[in-house]
């Protein structure tokens, strides 16, 4: 027999993206394969989020494609899952009869068993409104089909409990939970031992994670081999037994396991950079020079609507300390434009600030507004639509100006980088990224698999990437490579 096949498209974030692995590796344990052509999958899973600017739209119009599909072939299975299912659950349902599965953020690791139902039952939909306090609430903790085999992402905490007015995550992913300490340094000794060598750490606010950790274990006996599992020896050997994150600790821990080279994450909150986080990064070599710091806007006004918990100026000198102590660092953020009641004179003080801060990447989104958030309701307070687009391209001009300037800085550099593979847009040469998280092109007289690491002379720049020259191989990747099987 023929094995079935699957095929996930995601949208979103790496979380999403994290999810969806788990997903995959979910259903090639129920013994499907993926599609080689995914028009033809018989299992089609949708992993959605309602982050992005018209993502029902583009889900929806994906849906109404797989509706015609299914059509034609009945035997053709759908899942919705995600962000966007676990906020819309009713309008899914409502709009989309025809998808077998509608799961959220809470039950990725119940994805098969429902496929399962809905043959005996027909279409089924299970939201959980809040994860459970057990390891099968980590997407981290499931079977898993990575993308990417000399890199992997560790799922370090779910969920937030900030509340920022424009964000649904709260919403969708729910209360902060933390994992285990314990837990997370043996998965990445797994993952070291199959051959990754790079890890991205993910958390809607990776600086606070551990501080639900510490505080149970605050409240509870004293229990010396509990406490290392749970919190670590850092937490455990002060004594103290202080309510405090851990993420500090966590970074110097996976960076010291064997085999690990790279350490990144995503995503920090400014308010929560501490300068043990600062001195972790600077001290561990295997931790990346690169830190995404969301920025949001430069207007203290405007930062208070949104419930940021830091000023402009608070902002720069936390981001100053992190350049003062970690070498050659790069920097990335995220900024929201026409927020509503945003003035010309808070969008002013945006574009000082952004100019100030050299950034070497920034994300700029016009506001779009979330069903579930504040900010959503201050309709009377929403921004004409042409001067909010006005102002993006102003805040685009001083944003690229900053990231050309900064890459141009690197010509002449010799660049550590790691191979990601071909390049999208010149099959001549191949794509790779380097400890500050910056992409770099080159040509290469002999193929190079993914994960090799290479050293590159930058030879040109442009506001987004690096063209440069191969020096020399470094090392091969240590990870198998994989060779598809296909069931006959």
């Amino acid at each position: 027999m023929t094995a079935r096949t699957y095929a996930i498209r995601t949208f979103g974030c790496q979380m999403n993206e994290h999810d969806s692995e788990r997903i995959a590796g979910l259903l090639e344990a129920d013994g499907l394969v993926p599609a080689v052509d995914t028009d033809a999958a018989d299992v089609v899973v949708l992993n959605t989020c309602c982050i992005r600017e018209n993502a029902d739209n583009k889900l929806y119009g994906t849906l109404g494609r797989l509706k015609t599909a299914k059509e034609e072939r009945p035997g053709l299975e759908i899942i919705v899952s995600g962000c966007l299912a676990q906020n819309d659950r009713e309008e899914l349902q409502r709009r989309a009869g025809h998808v077998d599965v509608i799961l959220g953020t809470h039950n990725v690791h119940r994805a098969v068993e429902l496929l399962h139902q809905s043959r005996e039952t027909g279409p089924v939909l299970e939201i959980w409104d809040e994860a459970l306090e057990e390891a099968e609430s980590f997407p981290s903790a499931l079977a898993v089909r990575r993308e990417i085999d000399y890199s992997a992402w560790v799922s370090i905490q779910i969920g937030c409990d900030n509340t920022c007015t424009y964000c649904i995550v709260p919403s969708v992913r729910g209360r902060e939970l933390s994992r285990p300490f314990g837990e997370l340094v043996a998965e990445v000794r797994r993952l070291a031992a199959d051959g990754v060598h790079e890890i991205t750490l993910l958390g809607q606010n990776v600086n606070s994670y551990g501080r639900d950790l510490t505080l149970a274990r605050r409240e509870l006996v004293d229990d010396t081999d509990a406490d290392i599992e749970i919190a670590g020896t850092e937490w455990t050997g002060d004594g103290s037994r202080r309510i405090r994150p851990l993420f500090a600790d966590l970074l110097t821990a996976v960076s010291s396991v064997e085999g690990i080279e790279r350490v990144r994450f995503t995503s920090p909150h400014p308010k929560d950079l501490r300068p043990e986080t600062i001195a972790a990064m600077a001290t561990n070599d295997a931790v990346c020079n690169h830190l995404h710091l969301p920025l949001q806007s430069g207007s203290d006004a405007i930062l208070t609507a949104m419930h940021r918990g830091y000023t402009a100026e608070r902002y720069l000198e936390k981001l100053a300390a992190a350049r003062a102590g970690i070498f050659d660092l790069a920097v990335s953020t995220d900024i929201i434009v026409g927020f509503p009641g945003e003035s010309d004179e808070d969008f002013e003080r945006t574009l000082e600030v952004a100019a100030e801060a050299e950034f070497d990447l920034a994300f700029t989104f016009i506001f779009s507004p979330r069903d579930g958030t504040v900010a959503a309701t201050h309709t009377d307070r929403f921004i004409d639509p042409e001067i909010v687009g006005a102002r993006y391209k102003r805040l685009h001009t001083v944003t690229e100006r900053s990231a050309l300037a900064k890459h141009r800085a690197r010509i002449g550099r010799v660049e550590e980088v790691v191979v990601e593979g071909v390049s999208r847009r010149n099959e001549q040469m191949l794509s790779s990224r380097t400890r500050q998280n910056k992409l770099l092109h080159f040509a290469s007289a002999s193929p190079l698999r993914p994960g090799t690491r290479a050293s590159v002379l930058v030879t040109d720049a442009g506001a987004h990437y690096l063209s440069g020259e191969l020096v020399e191989v470094l090392a091969a990747p240590r990870h198998r490579t994989r060779i598809p099987v296909s069931a006959g």
